[in-house]
Order: C-alpha cells, then sequence, then structure tokens
C-alpha cells in the first residue's frame, strides 16, 4: 500500500505484529476509544469492533462522505472486524461477554455505569476472564462528582486547560482545529493498555481496568501550568503564535505567507542574528541567554520579521536551513500530499476501501524498526465479519441467521 520506498530499505510490511494473537473488542465509537483500537490494531491485534445495527458508528457519517461513507471512517477503522450486535438486547449482551471471555482487551467510551446497567461492568467480566484488560474512556473519569455529566474532548480540553491557551490574547478561546482531547485520552490508554498487559505477563497479575478521563489527558499535557500557579500565583494566558517565557520562538509574515522561527537556543540565536544581519543583537551580552532575550522578546520579532516580511516563505526557509535554525512553513493538507519527505518515510500510504475507492491515508506511528505497523486491511461496511466472527463463537449458519432474523445482529 506504499506509495513510495526506498529499494535499498528492507520490506518490513510482511513481517508479524508486534501484538499479533491480541484479541481486542472495541465497543467504543467516535474517536477516543475507536483511535485506541485503530493504534493497537496496526500493530498486529485482532481488534473486533462491536457496532449498533442500522446506523453502525456514527462516525462513518462524519465530515466529507464518499459514496455514503466518511473518509475519516477509512482511516480509523483499518485492521478493524465490524459485528453488528444490539447491545441493548438480552441476546446481544450475551454474545458480546462470550466475545470479552475470549478477549485480552476491551475497550469502551460508554457514559459511566452503561456497561453495569447491561450487567457487564469490570467485576461481572472479569469473574469468566481473569485476565482481562479494560480501557475505559469518558469525560470526567469513573468516580467523582462529575462522573456522570456528558463530556466531549471539547470540554475536556477546556476543562484540562488547553482552550484558555489557544487563539490571541483577549480573544475568544480557539479550538486547536482537531479533536485532540479525544486523540489524547486515546494515546494514554493506549499506554495504558500496553503497561497492564505488561504486567500480567511478566509479573503474573491479573487483568485490570484502565480509567482515562478526557480532561485528566489533556492536563496531563499542559507541561507547567500548574506549578508555576502554586509557586508564583501566575496564570499562563494566551499568547497567539508565540512561545511564552522562551525567545525568540514565533510565526513571522513573509512575503506570501507565514514561517515559524525557534532561535531560543544560546547559539542558535547567535546564528539566527548574523543570518539576518544583526550582529548588533547576537553579540549583546545583554541578549546571551532566554531571561534577557525574554526581557525584549517584541524587540526581537520586530527585527526577525523586517528581515522575512519582503522575502518569499521558501527563500526564508532555505536561507534559515544553511544557517540551520529551526525555521518550517505552515503546512497545509496539500502542501503534506505533496512532501517528499512525508513520501520518503511512508507517511502516505494509498489504501484501498471495500466500495472501490483508492485513497491517500496517514501512515503509522510510532515506527519499529522490527516489527513494524502495518494496514493489513481496509475498514470494513457495517457488519461485514458478523458471521465469521460468530462462527469463532461456535454459532452455526443457522443459528447466525436465527439471530439476523431477530434483529439481535445484522
Amino acid at each position: 500500500m506504499n506509495l513510495s520506498r526506498d529499494p535499498d530499505v528492507p520490506d518490513l510490511s510482511l513481517s508479524p505484529g508486534a501484538l499479533q494473537g491480541l484479541r481486542v473488542i472495541e465497543m467504543g465509537q467516535l474517536i477516543a476509544g475507536p483511535f485506541a483500537g485503530k493504534t493497537l490494531g496496526e500493530f498486529g491485534a485482532d481488534v473486533v469492533k462491536i457496532e449498533p445495527p442500522g446506523a453502525g458508528d456514527p462516525l462513518r457519517n462524519w465530515r466529507l462522505l464518499q459514496d455514503g461513507t466518511s473518509v475519516w471512517w477509512q482511516v480509523q477503522s483499518r485492521n478493524k472486524r465490524s459485528v453488528a450486535l444490539d447491545l441493548r438486547s438480552e441476546e446481544g449482551q450475551d454474545i458480546a461477554r462470550r466475545l470479552i471471555a475470549e478477549a485480552d482487551v476491551l475497550i469502551e467510551n460508554f457514559r459511566p455505569g452503561t456497561l453495569e446497567g447491561w450487567g457487564m461492568g469490570y467485576e461481572a467480566l472479569s469473574e469468566r476472564n481473569p485476565g482481562l484488560v479494560m480501557l475505559r474512556i469518558s469525560g470526567y473519569g469513573q468516580t467523582g462528582p462529575y462522573r456522570d455529566l456528558p463530556g466531549f474532548g471539547a470540554i475536556g480540553e477546556a476543562m484540562g486547560g488547553l482552550r484558555h491557551l489557544t487563539g490571541e490574547p483577549d480573544r475568544v478561546p480557539v479550538r486547536c482545529g482537531i479533536s485532540i482531547g479525544d486523540t489524547l485520552a486515546a494515546l494514554h490508554g493506549t499506554i495504558g493498555v500496553l503497561t497492564a498487559l505488561y504486567h500480567r505477563k511478566v509479573n503474573g497479575g491479573r487483568g485490570q481496568v484502565i480509567d482515562v478521563a478526557l480532561n485528566e489527558a489533556v492536563f496531563n499535557v499542559m507541561e507547567s501550568l500548574v506549578p508555576e500557579y502554586s509557586a508564583f500565583g501566575a496564570v499562563r494566558e494566551a499568547a497567539g503564535s508565540a512561545l511564552p517565557g522562551i525567545a525568540p520562538s514565533n510565526a513571522y509574515r513573509c512575503a506570501d505567507g507565514y514561517v515559524l522561527v525557534a532561535g531560543n537556543g544560546d547559539s542558535i540565536f547567535r546564528r539566527l542574528m548574523q543570518t539576518i544581519g544583526r550582529d548588533d543583537l547576537g553579540a549583546d551580552p545583554a541578549l546571551a541567554n532566554n531571561a534577557g532575550r525574554v526581557a525584549r522578546v517584541a524587540e526581537l520579532d520586530q527585527a526577525i520579521e523586517a528581515w522575512t516580511l519582503p522575502q518569499p516563505v521558501a527563500t526564508v526557509l532555505g536561507t534559515l536551513g544553511e544557517a540551520r535554525v529551526p525555521a518550517g512553513k505552515v503546512y497545509t493538507a496539500k502542501d503534506i500530499a505533496e512532501d517528499p519527505h512525508y513520501r520518503a518515510r511512508d507517511m502516505l500510504l494509498r489504501q484501498h476501501t471495500r466500495d472501490g475507492h483508492e485513497i491517500e491515508v496517514p501512515g503509522v506511528v510510532p515506527k519499529l524498526m522490527g516489527t513494524p505497523g502495518t494496514v493489513r486491511s481496509s475498514a470494513p461496511g457495517l457488519g461485514d465479519d458478523t458471521d465469521a466472527v460468530l462462527g469463532e463463537l461456535g454459532f452455526t449458519a443457522a443459528g447466525i441467521a436465527a439471530l439476523r432474523e431477530r434483529k439481535v445482529v445484522a
């Protein structure tokens, strides 16, 4: 599926996945739970996704659709098998229990208490499967006074402190452009799953619950936000494109766009000043360290932009690259798709959808040299694998047909 590959690099795309043999049941929908399932699936886990008959996961219909199916779905659900199962019926719940009894991992992102209401809380499930690792992603976690409140990624970003820092000073807080709260929760959940599996295998431990709250996943990456408040009473505020307390590091206007320049290392700063023809600033002892530069950040930003503004982005990047000053263009989707570095590192793959289309999709991250992640199968249609998965549980064709007739499965 790779669009480009260095012929001198061994093709490891057919290597056994690092998680081969791991069985995952995914009950999540939309972003957080399914992103965790996607990540495990890319490294070889057998991910069985349970979806409600009829509509399936709402993500199938989010954003831009191709022949009625979201292209986002094609990425989020690759390497998964779809079982259309009515979890609100007793028969459906019983089938789910049987699937979970043979699984290593269960992923769910329902509101807390939903599974318990179906008789599928962790205590009940672990009686049949003591080794079960259960990832639970929710707005505010499984405990605490907010546990029953509905929570989406956007709310987690706000409560986690991120939204307060996005945007320009004294302007309305803005989102970062993607559902970062959901994805951060998924990545923290994946770390938790792998940690619990290691404990189970190496230390002989039982399975356990990983409780991930959207707001806590965001809060965990908020750097020194609370320590600064605790020590100094300082509340970090929005700073636009600048990196507060680090200078110079900002976005600067060019003749045809913007360029990001990170000239905040001491030696990098001197090279940057020499490059823009401001040796006076580079040699100024008051600017030899970050504290001094922060005190005069407005002056430095003005000097840098006076140099970048008359020039096109490409010229600025070429000059700074030769001077070994970190700088970058603000990429659009078009820029990414046309960038040779993305292609050289297999970060743009050509994926065939089950309805006959071919689209470019992101590659797999992180890159394991011995057991790399792969795209083994395209995203399934709703219930594509119902018969196969139930057959593995011992259901006969007649039994599956009877379940379908009763609308337990589809």
